[in-house]
């Protein structure tokens, strides 16, 4: 892999689009259900900060080490692309080994427990390991995002460390910083578990 190309991820439950600023008012309106940045140990913008964050994610992907997501419900109807439910990406890109992680996801709360987050992160790994080639797919998430670390376990992954007064987060405390993996040869069976997950939801 010398580069990651855009692309439309379509599952059972989700559509991960190419990130763009014709997604700002349905990300404003999704953030708003759950009020989700006010939750100290996570990263989540504001309505107000939509924009911005919006561009930081297209200044990185420019740059080439990130590949922005805004994740849409499947409409029963059609389909196809229903509402905007939230964000995520391919961040820290290594083209060359190729490796990268999954993050900077929120999803709104009302969509919890159905089904977005493991059809999100099927079609996410999916293309990682099948398409990419990626040898190992990272997470990483706050000590103290428990609810995260839970759902990254779940998955399969297993947990490398942690990364001690790693970074700051945004009102300027430093963070320690629990990283997992999911390793190429481990893959089979952690597909196996979240299609067997995603089965159950029907």
């Amino acid at each position: 892999m010398t580069s990651i190309e855009t692309i439309t991820l379509t599952g059972q439950y989700v559509v991960l689009e190419p990130l763009s600023h014709a997604h700002h008012d349905g990300l404003v309106e999704a953030v708003r259900d759950g009020e989700l940045w006010k939750l100290w140990y996570t990263s989540v913008p504001t309505p107000e900060g939509m924009a911005a964050e919006i561009d930081r994610r297209l200044r990185l992907q420019e740059a080439g080490s990130m590949l922005p997501f805004t994740t849409r419900l499947v409409d029963a109807a059609t389909g196809g692309p229903g509402r905007v439910i939230g964000m995520t990406t391919y961040m820290n890109i290594d083209a060359a080994t190729p490796r990268l992680e999954i993050g900077s996801t929120w999803n709104a709360a009302s969509s919890h427990g159905s089904g977005s987050n493991p059809d999100s992160k099927l079609l996410l790994l999916r293309h990682a390991f099948e398409t990419l080639g990626c040898p190992a797919v990272e997470f990483r998430t706050h000590w103290f995002n428990h609810q995260s670390r839970e759902a990254i376990a779940r998955l399969g992954a297993k947990q490398d460390g942690v990364l001690r007064s790693h970074t700051r987060t945004a009102d300027g405390q430093l963070r320690d910083t629990v990283v997992f993996s999911i390793l190429e040869h481990e893959w089979p069976q952690v597909r196996a578990g979240l299609e067997f997950r995603l089965a159950k939801q029907r």
